[in-house]
């Protein structure tokens, strides 16, 4: 075992024991739309949810029209236009599945994303997202709404982007996650892409929240906001059902890790003598990653990018720290 001494560079936090992670995920099959249809809100609950996530939805009898969150099993994956509002170009589901959500938003209407019961707090660890076909077709074919994207010469540099953000107590971070559901601004033209996969979003990065912000922006704007419908898809959203439990750096923190992030190589420091007992690397899901011997070098090579959870078990105490790998 070795002894080593501290010197505190870095964030971290020390809890006597660490909590037990689970996860949920949202799939949507639970709300029970029938094969081939949609659900837009119309019983006007004010919304749906599925695993531990609520999609608030804000439906008008008037108009048999709403905006925010719906569920669709719906197929069509080849016709263009508004009567085609509620397919996926996928055909369904990520997976293989049947049933997802549907959103329609803009930047004047943020949509949410609530947490629910043990998630509240927690962490979207992830989600997929794709097009919807209406959108799809706009962007690729240009309609009477909506540009090509490109232009004529398929040069302009359009793109529709999704930005997440994260509500915790009633603030809303400064930190965001873009996601691009079609970009052409890359300067070789053929590595220009609209989206039509279902597509893994990394969440984990926000950290623990009680409700997601998504604001939906592009390039082809005009007098009322967005000219390119304002719909997307998601699927398979996974939250963690208790609170990841990182704290900022304190004086009185045992342990400290650097460089952080890291790529290869993690350190670990101590203001006082300790006999390391063992290291656990998990990720934002609870599970075991790597386990690793009593060195206070560790090696992080070969991990996939994202954040993680560091536990050090030394002096009969466990000190928890969050590690970020580029």
């Amino acid at each position: 075992m070795n002894n080593f001494y501290l010197s505190l560079l870095i964030g971290c936090c020390c809890l006597a024991s660490t909590q037990a992670t689970g996860q949920t995920t949202a799939g949507f099959e639970d709300v029970g739309v029938p094969v081939d249809s949609f659900f837009n809100g119309r019983d006007a609950a004010g919304g749906f949810e599925s695993g531990r996530l609520f999609l608030p939805n804000n439906y008008d009898p008037a108009f048999d029209s709403w905006t925010g969150w719906a569920i669709s099993t719906k197929t069509d994956t080849l016709t263009p236009g508004f009567t085609n509002q509620y397919s996926a170009i996928t055909g369904g589901g990520y997976a293989g599945s049947m049933t997802y959500a549907f959103s329609f938003g803009s930047a004047f209407q943020p949509l949410v994303l609530r947490l629910t019961g043990a998630a509240r707090g927690g962490t979207v660890s992830e989600m997929y997202l794709t097009n919807s076909t209406y959108a799809y077709y706009s962007m690729l074919e240009g309609d009477s709404f909506s540009k090509r994207f490109g232009g004529e010469t398929g040069d302009d540099p359009d793109f529709l982007r999704l930005t997440f953000r994260k509500y915790l107590d009633g603030t809303l971070s400064a930190d965001s996650v873009d996601f691009y559901l079609a970009d052409y601004r890359f300067a070789d033209n053929s590595q220009d892409y609209i989206l039509k996969t279902w597509t893994r979003l990394d969440l984990s990065t926000l950290g623990n929240a009680d409700s997601l912000q998504v604001i939906m922006t592009g390039t082809d704007i005009g007098l009322f906001g967005l000219n390119t419908p304002s719909y997307f898809c998601m699927d398979a959203a996974t939250t963690l059902d208790a609170t990841v439990a990182v704290a900022e750096t304190t004086a009185e923190a045992p342990l400290t890790i650097f460089p952080n992030p890291s790529t290869d190589w993690v350190w670990l420091q101590g203001r006082e003598p300790v006999e390391l007992e063992s290291i656990l690397l998990y990720d934002l899901r609870g599970r075991l990653i790597r386990r690793y011997g009593a060195e206070n070098r560790v090696d992080v090579s070969g991990i996939e990018a994202g954040t993680y959870i560091l536990q050090i078990i030394e002096n009969k105490r466990s000190t928890v720290l969050k590690l970020i790998k580029n």
